[in-house]
This record gives structure tokens, C-alpha cells and sequence, in this order.
């Protein structure tokens, strides 16, 4: 069963699916925002395309780097962004961007290879994907 794999969750932002896709879209925006609070990145190759490839490093906040490879798997415009992991932890993330009356309903998905390192992953870093997304709204926010 896939759901023991996975990491999920969801939110209202007060923003256009166009302009959360601008911030996936965007390595400048992207670099802003992505990873938990506290954590910044820099990136190697960034190639926002299907099949494109994503390389950088999220630096913590203890000093401590870490190596990401990633590629775009599918992007559709304003509606959708996979994205597969391809370093440990593997995973999939799909980003789904759906028009509300209040702006989009944001759905971050995370499809790991295996429960248990699912598990390990919610326990190491339980609020990281929220974290992300209050950085994401940050930076809408700023931009505005």
C-alpha cells in the first residue's frame, strides 16, 4: 500500500496558480524559498523542462550541506510539477495547483521507495514540507 509511503499535505494560498508556478519555475524564486526554515540553497544546474535535471545544495542551519540531485519528470503550467529525488531518500514529489475562489489549493505529495524510510523521513523532518510552504507564501508575498 502506497499510503505508508507517503508524505501528504495541502493548503489554501492567496495566490494564482500562474504565480506558485512562477516560484517553481524561477531558480532565483526557487532558491528563496525551498527547503525547511533555516536551510538555504545553491544551485549547480537548474533545467525547468521535462526530463531536466536539478542540482544543488541545501546548506542547514548548522553548516551542515547536502547534496541533491533531482529531475522534472512532468510540468504541466500552473497545474502541476513532478519531480523525482533521485539521491537518498528517493522519492516523488508531485505539486498539484488547483484554482479556488481563495486563490489555489496547493497539494505536496511524497512518494518514497519504501514505509520505512517514509518514516524515518516524518520523523527527522516532520513540519519540513509546511516549513516549506509558509517560505513559498514568504516569498509570494514579497513579490507581490
Amino acid at each position: 500500500m502506497s499510503e505508508d509511503r507517503t508524505l501528504r499535505t495541502s493548503r489554501t494560498l492567496p495566490f494564482s496558480p500562474a504565480a506558485i508556478y512562477a516560484a517553481f519555475a524561477s531558480a532565483d524564486l526557487l532558491a528563496a524559498w525551498w527547503g525547511p526554515e533555516g536551510f538555504s540553497s545553491t544551485f549547480e544546474i537548474f533545467e525547468f523542462t521535462e526530463g531536466g535535471r536539478w542540482k544543488f545544495v541545501m546548506h542547514g542551519p548548522d553548516g551542515t550541506s547536502y547534496p541533491n540531485e533531482s529531475f522534472f519528470e512532468q510540468l504541466v503550467p500552473d497545474a502541476k510539477i513532478v519531480i523525482h529525488h533521485d539521491c537518498p531518500p528517493n522519492f516523488k514529489l508531485t505539486v498539484e495547483l488547483t484554482p479556488v475562489d481563495e486563490g489555489t489549493r496547493l497539494t505536496w505529495e511524497q512518494v518514497f521507495e519504501d514505509a520505512e524510510t517514509a518514516r524515518a523521513v516524518r520523523q527527522r523532518a516532520g513540519e519540513a514540507n509546511e516549513q516549506n510552504i509558509d517560505r513559498l507564501t514568504h516569498v509570494l508575498e514579497d513579490s507581490a
